[in-house]
């Protein structure tokens, strides 16, 4: 019962401020694509992780994670292929800041890889309507998935020490504390569900990628709100 409390205030909390801040990023990223990929992002985030959340939640209040295998199995499906699409928009998130052109190679590799963990995950060998899942397949899946958050936290260390930048400097540690996180749920998480406890500060670190993005929308705002200022002052200037 106390897991069922804790993790049932942290994920309401949860979905509706990411799902929220998301929203707001992206409507209020129409002039800014940059603000409005990471709003798409958070939503993406939030909509896929309630695919597994609802149904956990509601499964740990009620007859267990066992009776209730085939929707979080469901869940944990969507969830796997929504974080592929994270990782995809995070990568063209670093493109677009950086100012990187060209690297063609390096933007196949993000599309194989991306269709690579969506093509295994759609094979019936994975088994997501049981509640005990192949290891195997699990371990599988995730290789793509890893080799994509291993090239983020690179590319994200590389140009944010060379950029100097403020707002991103701690994107790699937030992927690395992710992934520490997440690897033991995969590898023992269908035989020590306490260990699923773990999902809570992997998705702590997820939301401080959101809040990176948040912090981001609130510099271009000050930037925009000055501008407006002086354009104003220039405006009083030449009356």
């Amino acid at each position: 019962m106390a897991q069922a409390f804790v993790e049932s205030i942290f994920d309401v909390f949860y979905l509706f401020g990411v799902i929220s801040a998301g929203t707001i990023l992206f409507i209020k990223g129409k002039e800014n694509q940059l603000v409005k990929k990471f709003g798409l992002m958070a939503i993406l985030l939030g909509t896929g992780d309630a695919f597994h959340l609802v149904p956990r939640m509601v499964a740990l209040w009620t007859t267990g994670l066992e009776a209730h295998a085939a929707a979080l199995g469901i869940g944990k499906f969507i969830t796997s292929i929504t974080m592929t699409v994270f990782y995809l928009i995070l990568y063209y998130i670093w493109r677009e800041r950086y100012n990187i052109q060209g690297r063609k190679q390096l933007t196949t590799a993000f599309w194989v890889l991306t269709a690579t963990r969506i093509a295994i995950s759609l094979f019936p060998q994975n088994e997501w309507l049981n509640y005990n899942q192949p290891l195997l397949w699990g371990v599988l899946r995730n290789i793509p998935f890893a080799l994509m958050g291993i090239l983020i936290i690179v590319l994200f260390a590389r140009e944010a020490k060379k950029a100097d930048d403020q707002i991103f400097r701690f994107m790699p540690l937030a992927i690395i504390l992710s992934f520490g996180f997440y690897i033991p749920v995969v590898l023992f998480g269908s035989a020590i569900p306490m260990i699923g406890m773990l999902m809570i500060p992997k998705t702590l670190a997820y939301v401080w990628v959101v809040v990176m993005g948040w912090q981001l929308y609130r510099q271009v705002d000050l930037l925009n709100s000055r501008l407006e200022t002086d354009r104003n002052s220039e405006a009083l200037g030449a009356c």
